[in-house]
């Protein structure tokens, strides 16, 4: 329910433990499903505020919540004031209403991970990309917790759109994530946006096909054209409803920009490399 829309954003609970709790504009929904309980700890798979920034406000709620987080996120989970320097840059004015109050977390609650590792029984995979902070998880019945690497389907849509906001975007090392988790042979997909796939093998490769269209369009295409291509798009698949709950999970404003970041980062290597 965040901003008072379903199916934009999803919490799981795996075993006591939540993957990803979403904003703190929407933690009274958690807290709520929760039924008040205090949960076994928290797994991020990335700091992104959509996924992660009600993460402080538990750990204020419960002072012994542990929290998982990749070695690259977890200084800006205790000191986030970078992170939400860089988050207002984009959001602006807004950032209070979608996202809500980010708290810090305590250093002794935090638990790095650097990928490799176990953590409360799944593996975990380093799978940058989207983040350079971003992780997988995989229990052993066979779900693996993809964050934003296995990009958005909001149900009854089979549109896939990956999110590609600024900074990090890099397409190849997010190819090789989708390659990871590929590697998994996962029973099932658990997406925070939003739900179940039930045929990861096959939503992997349009993963993989639709990241190539996105960022080939968005080095043909200026800033406003590309918004008004990829809004159109998602409102002729998708229902009204359906549409507005993507565009909410996804807004097209952000696309362009991580996509034309990523252009320009990967000239600069280039142009370095040659001289």
């Amino acid at each position: 329910m965040h901003l008072g829309r379903p199916h934009v954003i999803c919490c799981w609970e795996v075993d006591g433990a939540l993957v990803d709790p979403g904003p703190e504009s929407s933690i009274e929904t958690v807290i709520e499903a929760l039924g008040g309980e205090q949960p076994r700890a928290l797994l991020l798979t990335h700091i992104h505020l959509d996924h992660a920034a009600a993460t402080g406000a538990l750990v204020r709620r419960w002072p012994d919540l542990e929290v998982y987080v990749h070695e690259r996120g977890a200084p800006h989970l205790i000191d986030p004031s970078k992170l939400l320097a860089s988050a207002e840059r984009l959001y602006g004015e807004t950032m209070e209403t979608l996202w809500g109050e980010i708290v810090p977390v305590p250093e002794a609650n935090v638990r790095a991970l650097s990928g490799g590792e176990t953590a409360l029984g799944m593996k975990v995979a380093y799978t940058p990309g989207h983040a350079s902070h971003h992780v997988c998880y995989l229990h052993e019945d066979g779900t693996a917790f993809t964050g934003d690497v296995a990009a958005v389907r909001i149900p009854p849509s089979n549109l896939v759109v990956p999110p590609t906001p600024p900074p990090d975007i890099d397409i190849e090392l997010w190819e090789q994530s989708i390659g990871i988790v590929e590697e998994w042979a996962p029973e099932r997909l658990a997406l925070t946006h939003f739900g179940a796939v039930e045929n990861p093998a096959e939503h992997l490769a349009i993963v993989r096909e639709r990241l190539r269209e996105e960022v080939d369009l968005a080095r043909e295409l200026s800033e406003d054209a590309y918004e008004q291509r990829h809004r159109q798009r998602v409102i002729e698949a998708l229902g009204e409803e359906t549409a507005a709950e993507l565009l909410q999970a996804v807004p097209p404003q952000y696309q362009w920009r991580g996509l034309d970041r990523y252009w320009r980062k990967r000239a600069e290597r280039e142009a370095g490399r040659g001289g």
